[in-house]
């Protein structure tokens, strides 16, 4: 059985680790009970920008929300020591919490999720940074599984430009058959935790099935030693304004 020293060795080499089942069925359940009675009882009330759907018309296309840490529950599973202790032992240092996020790409939405690397969002010197994305439901090539390139996280950032994603404002330019030869898709079930780096390029196709779900959730560690680029940031905030004006999601 791998331990977290082999966890480390892979995330430092290939700039993602998958764990199976690193959410027994209890805490599984309960994480997915407090998700469903935020989308009951919390996304009504919350910002255009925290909430993101592909029809804002139809709820059921309710496709990422973000800043959930807002909620009760949610800013103490920050917190939750199975979470922390994996991303201290990946990063080597100490590491936060910074926010919590859940994905869904809705069947017989199609769309896509552009190459992208995190940390061109988060903006962080050094890439002290990792996000662990949990399966809530069977994902594979049909649904739209995760598809990292790996080892691009030693070549450090790479251009970004504009996409019309809604909630990935920003997408590599450059990305292209080089980037294809070295990617894997990860096919998971639900408990199972996918952990990359933040300068790691990934991406997922769109969900082809039309009656199953791709949801997930996720919480973004930042070690200590990690500073934001001030200026970076303010221009990709600026850059994802833009996009929510243009899409009518302004606040």
């Amino acid at each position: 059985m791998p331990t977290e020293s082999d966890w480390k060795s892979t995330y430092d080499t290939d700039g993602f680790v998958v764990i199976r089942q690193f959410l027994p069925p209890d805490e599984l359940a309960t994480l997915q009970r407090e998700l469903q009675r935020y989308i009951d009882q919390v996304v009504p009330t919350v910002a255009n920008g925290d909430a993101f759907y592909e029809d804002r018309t139809r709820p059921e296309t309710l496709k990422q929300l973000t800043r959930i840490e807002q909620d009760a529950f949610f800013a103490d599973y920050l917190q939750h020591p199975r979470w922390v202790s994996m991303a201290v032992e990946l990063l080597g240092e100490p590491a936060e919490a910074t926010g919590a996020e859940w994905f869904n790409k809705p069947p017989g939405t199609r769309h896509v999720t552009p190459p992208h690397q995190d940390n061109y969002y988060f903006c962080l010197r050094p890439a002290q940074v990792l996000t662990m994305w949990l399966a809530l439901d069977e994902i594979d090539d049909e649904n739209g599984c995760l598809r990292y390139v790996r080892g691009s996280h030693a070549l450090g950032i790479r251009p970004h430009q504009r996409t019309s994603t809604l909630g990935f404002s920003q997408g590599i330019g450059d990305f292209g058959p080089a980037d294809l030869q070295d990617e894997v898709a990860i096919h998971a079930q639900p408990g199972d935790v996918l952990i990359h780096h933040g300068d790691t390029i990934h991406r997922a196709e769109a969900n082809t099935s039309n009656i199953r779900h791709r949801r997930s959730f996720a919480l973004v560690f930042r070690g200590a030693s990690a500073q934001r680029d001030d200026r970076a940031f303010e221009r990709y905030q600026s850059s994802a304004r833009q996009q929510h004006q243009e899409l009518g999601l302004a606040k």
